[in-house]
């Protein structure tokens, strides 16, 4: 079990196929502190679904896009 299940779990069932969350709602969500360990754990949403696009660290939010077909992407 990884520490971002909830995270992972919580962008599974939201209804839009691309879309942002600030890191302020990502650690409520998550229940914990964003940390630099989420570029290793990010892998792990593509069996979600869903794929991590832009990090603005300027704006502090991060871009999530739905992967068409989880057997065929790109990282």
């Amino acid at each position: 079990m990884s520490k971002y299940d909830t995270l992972w779990k919580w962008i599974s069932k939201n209804d839009s196929d691309n879309f942002n969350l600030t890191f302020d709602q990502i650690e409520k969500i998550a229940g914990l502190p964003i940390d630099h360990s989420f570029i290793t754990y990010k892998k792990e949403l593509l069996d979600y679904g869903f794929k991590v696009g832009k990090i603005s660290m300027k704006e502090k939010s991060l871009a999530f896009e739905k992967i068409e077909d989880k057997n065929n992407f790109s990282i």
